[in-house]
């Protein structure tokens, strides 16, 4: 049995969501109503019916988003959008809040959402004990961590491959709520991490000035699917569903094409869903938004993370500026520019600026000023107007494969179409006068009837007949050919699997290391009564309620993978005789954030 590889893709809206299947994503996720960690990406029913029924012709999935925690007060109206989420055919949901499990929940899948923090085999196994079917893992692990927690479970592995990155380990960020009040758990992050500010020692003594020191840039690990894959990965989730339809289109369309690469050299696995993609735009994966990529920890080492002083677009890197004229530069590129393109350039220190193309002829780059430009600068192209006309008007289509078997015997016409979706349908023709060329009349049953028509491309695998082989028109064959297609759409696909889950939700026999810390403080993030059903049915005796209901002196909010004196080249492993005066702080807009960091776990701490 071939094990199914699945490239899941996020979904702004129905229109994205519909785009990112048609460029060969196997699965979207897409947020309804309310409680999605992505206050702005909001959908109504209506319109996730519309994703749903056009996915599941292809055999792809729609998952809900429902990962944000969850107030008491509101876990009836999380039940109502449950379950009416589930009458319009949602594949799975993806689950940060613990409480959903003591709700009265449909036979559908939970998946446990990166939120939940997934960074070690014990937490990857309470959480399977808990029902979830697909752990969704934390961005900052190892190829080894992945393989560990992998082999410790029997449920499925999603692992983000590509997009944004967030600077503190997901679902353990309380930045935003102490800012501002707005809850990075509650689906509503201000991205504090991509401000900018100065890094200053104990003495006072400014460090860094102006920089957007925490953020990083984006995942890109397309040259890491094989080796996922044998880690034990089975989806790959590329992270936007804030980003527009070029960004997505784009993105999907890079990574059908590494993991169909991949499964044509390895035939015990295939793709989780149907239809090929056919024609349209080749992807370019630089020339799309991002900030520099970055493979993070996924080889086990650390390497410069920061996304220079830009949280914004860098895009595709063109070359350097070879010289200057007025108000024009020339590059050492090969790439063909035009008008309107969006350039970003770099300064000695990081600092990036940006400006449109005026004009382009012969090699040189006219722009409305070039006051702070040099010779030497990089410059990068984050706007490429031709491609997003590519992007746009040069759709890929995705074709469904029905293989026809004919009968022509006995004065009739049995046709028995089978698509790859695994729907079928057969019909009859009563036959008309004989051909009076059987040559002819084979040809033209051939020629018409392994035509196109809507998402399907017919293909005959079997045609036995007789020697009274009848002539039919090329409009009735045409026709027919036609009714085929209506009839496979017109076939209800079948409902979601039911969950079939070895334990059930909520009865629990996990017992381990975790039960015995008796205690769970904030960053268990529970903030309703049924969360803590579920860890004191887990051997917890005390459960600190979530920050956002009671927020803490000190606390810790946020806690990272990246650190900040190893950017800059202090790391006490890799330069002890290096020293900063410590502690340091970072500081904006009238807020000063204490860095600590443990050295012994390789991780940085921010407190206010």
């Amino acid at each position: 049995m071939q094990l199914k590889l699945e490239l899941l893709a996020p979904a702004k809206n129905r229109d994205i969501g519909i785009a990112a299947i048609t460029c060969g994503a196997d699965a979207v996720y897409i947020a309804g109503p309310s409680f999605g960690a992505r206050e702005a990406a909001g959908n109504s029913l209506s319109e996730i019916a519309e994703l749903v029924e056009f996915a599941h012709k292809f055999g792809a999935k729609v998952y809900m988003t429902i990962n944000t925690i969850v107030y008491d007060n509101e876990l009836r109206a999380l039940q109502n959008q449950i379950d009416e989420a589930y009458k319009i055919g949602i594949d799975a949901f993806i689950v940060q809040d613990l409480g959903v499990l003591k709700l009265n929940l449909p036979p559908i899948p939970l998946f446990a959402s990166t939120q939940t923090n997934i960074r070690t085999p014990e937490q990857a196994r309470m959480l399977e004990s808990l029902g979830f079917e697909r752990l969704i893992l934390a961005r900052e692990l190892s190829l080894e961590q992945i393989s560990e927690i992998g082999s410790a479970v029997k449920c499925d592995i999603e692992s983000f491959v590509h997009g944004a990155l967030c600077v503190s380990y997901s679902g353990q960020c309380y930045l935003s709520e102490r800012l501002t009040g707005r809850s990075a758990n509650r689906g509503r992050c201000i991205q504090a991490c991509r401000s900018k500010y100065d890094l200053i020692d104990s003495s006072g003594k400014v460090l860094v000035k102006n920089h957007s020191i925490l953020s990083l840039k984006d995942l890109k690990l397309d040259e890491h699917i094989g080796k996922l894959i044998e880690a034990g990965v089975s989806s790959f989730k590329i992270e936007g569903r804030l980003k527009n339809i070029s960004y997505i289109k784009n993105v999907v369309r890079h990574y059908r094409g590494i993991i169909d690469k991949y499964i044509a050299t390895h035939p015990q696995y295939s793709k989780a869903s149907f239809g090929a993609i056919e024609g349209g735009f080749k992807p370019n994966i630089n020339a799309t938004f991002n900030r520099g990529y970055t493979s993070l920890f996924i080889e086990g080492k650390r390497g410069d993370w920061n996304s220079q002083d830009s949280a914004k677009s860098l895009g595709e890197y063109l070359g350097e500026i070879s010289s200057i004229k007025g108000n024009s530069i020339a590059i050492k590129s090969k790439k063909e520019l035009k008008n309107g393109d969006g350039l970003a350039f770099i300064g000695n220190k990081g600092e990036v600026s940006g400006s449109r193309i005026e004009r382009y002829m012969n090699g040189w780059i006219e722009l409305k000023q070039c006051d702070n430009l040099s010779i030497g600068m990089k410059v990068y192209r984050n706007l490429n107007q031709e491609f997003e006309r590519e992007l746009a008007s040069n759709m890929p289509e995705r074709v469904l494969r029905v293989k026809l078997a004919i009968r022509c015997i006995a004065g009739k016409m049995v046709i028995t179409a089978s698509c790859e979706n695994g729907k079928s349908y057969t019909m009859e023709i009563e036959q008309g006068e004989v051909a009076n060329n059987q040559e002819r009349a084979l040809e033209s049953i051939k020629a018409q009837l392994q035509k196109r028509s809507g998402i399907y491309t017919f293909s005959i695998e079997n045609f036995d007949y007789d020697d009274k082989l009848c002539f039919y028109p090329i409009s009735q064959l045409n026709s027919i050919r036609r009714e085929i297609a209506n009839n496979l759409d017109s076939i209800e696909v079948n409902s979601p699997t039911d969950s079939s889950q070895k334990i059930a939700r909520g009865v629990i026999d996990y017992n381990s290391e975790f039960a015995s810390k008796r205690e769970l403080s904030y960053l268990a993030n529970c903030s309703n009564n049924l969360s803590q059903e579920v860890y004191k049915e887990l051997g917890i005796n005390t459960i600190a309620p979530a920050y956002e209901l009671k927020p803490v002196v000190d606390a810790e909010l946020m806690r990272t993978k990246y650190c900040i004196k190893y950017q800059m080249g202090y790391c006490p492993k890799q330069h002890p005789n290096r020293r900063l005066h410590e502690p340091l702080y970072l500081l904006n807009n009238g807020y000063k954030l204490r860095l600590k960091f443990d050295c012994k776990n390789c991780e940085m701490v921010v407190i206010l």
